[in-house]
């Protein structure tokens, strides 16, 4: 009997990655897929593979017509049905003001953060209603939720996100199919994203300062409260949640500036 399949959307180093493992480590089946940094995805599986689970890497670029809905068809023939998919995608493209926002970019923060979200649901809702289970479990971010100062197409793509997963439940919850928003409203100890977008310097500090005093989401913990929506009875599924290490103030109570940890 084959294991059940965990699609992972977005599989760097942070939470894709991260939930990957888990999954597999769980007795998934672990397909990971990522854009770029070939080594790092290898690396991956092969960590997976010698820990006793079982995955596969493929790269792709999700913005590209037909890109997620091939990958889709092909784990489904080869490997076997999805159970579980993760959407992991970011869309993040830097405090930028209007003026300096450019129409490409704000599109292909929507590329990443709305429409890829809607072609994997596109392909994938119909197989897992016809099986009468699964789970799209989607990562989201604080700009979901508010709308700041220079995140013009985060906020626009997160917002859309958002909304995205709620018209899904309305249609596919009754047919089996459990769909998660979740909120990671902080800062992650992930290198692809937080350490490219700080630079190797600056990350390091905020490991030895934030991190060391468990300020940062740490991606291996995030990865357990995945694992654990996959697993909700219909009972009582989550539909969203907003996860923040114990320092941060909510994103309803704050001006988006976290607190910082004394050091």
């Amino acid at each position: 009997m084959k294991n059940p399949v965990c699609l992972v959307i977005g599989a760097g180093a942070g939470i894709g990655g991260h939930v990957g493992k888990k999954f597999a480590a769980e007795g998934n089946h672990a397909v990971l897929c990522r854009r770029s940094d070939e080594d790092g995805l290898n690396k991956l599986v092969d960590d997976i593979r010698a820990n006793g689970g079982e995955a596969s890497g493929f790269l792709m670029d999700a913005t590209e017509d037909g890109s997620i809905e091939d990958r889709i068809a092909q784990v489904e023939k080869e490997i076997g049905p999805i159970e579980t998919a993760v959407y992991n995608l970011g869309a993040q493209i830097g405090n930028r003001t209007l003026d300096n926002t450019p129409h490409n970019a704000f599109e292909r923060g929507w590329k990443l953060g709305t429409y890829g979200l809607f072609r994997l649901a596109k392909v994938l809702c119909p197989l897992m209603a016809e099986r009468g289970n699964g789970n799209i479990l989607v990562t989201s971010a604080t700009s979901a939720m508010r709308g700041n100062t220079g995140q013009h197409s985060h906020a626009a793509a997160m917002g859309g996100r958002r909304m995205l997963c709620q018209t899904l439940n309305a249609e596919y919850a009754p047919q089996g199919i459990h769909v998660a928003h979740i909120v990671v409203d902080g800062s992650v100890d992930a290198p692809d994203t937080l350490g490219k977008l700080l630079g190797p310097e600056l990350f390091q500090k905020l490991r030895e300062t934030r991190g060391a005093k468990d300020g940062l989401l740490l991606p291996e913990k995030v990865a357990e409260t995945y694992f654990h929506l996959a697993q909700q009875h219909r009972s009582v599924w989550t539909h969203e949640l907003d996860l923040r290490c114990y320092t941060d103030v909510p994103w309803w109570n704050s001006s988006g500036i976290a607190r910082s940890i004394e050091v």
